[in-house]
């Protein structure tokens, strides 16, 4: 039926097509009979675990049923967060040897990473960008650690107090997750996040990894999915809106990347500049308007505090102000010289805790002047906002300093003169 549709490529939706190998083989080899038969028409993708490396008969067998490609969750180059999230199969030989094993077979291979486990430190976005890199890997989904409701993960970091709540978690490719990392700052995940997919889109990059790629990739068969028509349709695509756009320096790379000696594989290689290229976009687009957005509603969120606040602002005991820097979440900084009214306390906790929620920006709290009957309001504010003490920066005038109490370990404290 599907060929009689002219369709010629199928996916087969499974998260691990071989989790009973023995019905998976028995299904492989029926494909292999079926391309015979059919004059292989038919082009396979689907998804496995790592540890079809270790089993010949099943690369050869995926080969030979005519399979592409097969979507592999990686997760991690780090052997201790592999052991954390119990992908005990992704340890049993070292990961990029067994990439490079699929592709002896012709496989390609698409993956998927996690950022933000228990052992995930600043350094862990170098790892995971040099094993990215070296694997070749172009359609690598990089997403953020998030904890659904009813698991065991967001039972365990919500007794844990790593919870943010009401941020998102149906989308982990975001600019934001209801995770707070333990061994790095939410900011300074966020950001190095943003990095890694900046650094892995350049030109640069994308043509690294294709060569690393088509280094160890056997000749995939084409045996006629498209017709030359649409082919040379989708190249003229390619070049109007891929490689012009991008001028000298992308064509330069666009070049390198072109294997002489396995001209099979240049179909591949567009495809991987494509695929490359549209994440680009995405990347670009997704997260700047991510930005735009959410400084959007901190900028309605400062008119809303500014209009509570009005009498602190006019008489001189409260400035506010507003930063707001491309491509980066807003900074809300607040000075505080003097405010004598306990409800001011409550009131501004329960707008910055919503700022703090409903956006990516961070808040720096000048502490200028402070009435000593008042830091109790004060401290009771910060532990309303504690479980965001990452992206909240607080000032301390050195004439205060004796009449504060901030705990350092949840808050980035800062003295001045």
């Amino acid at each position: 039926l599907l060929r009689e549709l002219n369709v010629h490529t199928a996916f087969f939706v499974d998260d691990n097509l071989i989790g009973n190998k023995p019905c998976a083989k028995n299904l492989l080899k029926f494909l292999k009979n079926y391309q015979q038969k059919n004059d292989y028409q038919m082009h396979f993708g689907t998804e496995a675990s790592l540890n079809m490396a270790q089993d010949n008969e099943l690369l050869k067998l995926f080969s030979e049923a005519n399979f592409k490609w097969v979507f592999i969750g990686i997760e991690s180059p780090d052997e201790e967060s592999l052991k954390e999230t119990k992908k005990f199969q992704n340890t049993r030989e070292d990961i990029l040897t067994s990439i490079r094993k699929i592709y002896s077979y012709g496989l390609d291979i698409y993956a998927g990473f996690i950022i933000g486990f228990d052992n995930d430190t600043t350094k862990t976005f170098e790892t995971q960008y040099q094993f990215i890199m070296k694997s070749g890997i172009q359609a690598a989904m990089i997403g953020l650690l998030t904890a659904l409701p009813k698991t065991p993960l967001y039972e365990r970091l919500e007794k844990e107090g790593r919870l943010i709540y009401k941020k998102n978690y149906g989308d982990n490719s975001k600019l934001d997750t209801n995770v707070m990392p333990k061994q790095m700052g939410y900011k300074e995940m966020i950001s190095g996040y943003k990095q890694l997919h900046h650094r892995l889109l350049s030109n640069r990059g994308i043509a690294k990894r294709i060569k690393n790629k088509t280094r160890y990739l056997r000749n995939i068969a084409n045996n006629g999915e498209y017709s030359v028509a649409r082919g040379l349709k989708s190249l003229r695509n390619f070049i109007i809106h891929g490689l012009i756009p991008g001028k000298i320096p992308r064509a330069y790379h666009f070049l390198r990347t072109i294997p002489l000696f396995k001209p099979a594989l240049i179909p591949l290689v567009v495809q991987d500049w494509i695929i490359g290229l549209s994440m680009k976009d995405y990347v670009d687009r997704h997260f700047s308007r991510e930005f735009e957005k959410v400084n959007k509603i901190a900028f309605g969120y400062l008119k809303v505090i500014e209009n509570a606040f009005r009498q602190y602002l006019s008489g001189g005991s409260l400035e506010l102000s507003l930063n707001q820097a491309k491509n980066a979440a807003a900074n809300l900084s607040i000075k505080i010289k003097g405010v004598k009214e306990r409800k001011f306390f409550f009131r501004a906790g329960r707008y910055l805790e919503k700022i703090l929620e409903d956006t990516a920006s961070s808040v720096t709290l000048h502490i200028e002047e402070l009435h000593e009957a008042r830091l109790k309001h004060l401290n009771k504010m910060l532990k309303r906002l504690s479980q965001y003490g990452d992206r909240i920066y607080i000032r301390v005038n050195e004439k205060v300093k004796h009449l504060v109490d901030i705990d350092s370990s949840v808050f980035n404290l800062v003295l001045v003169g």
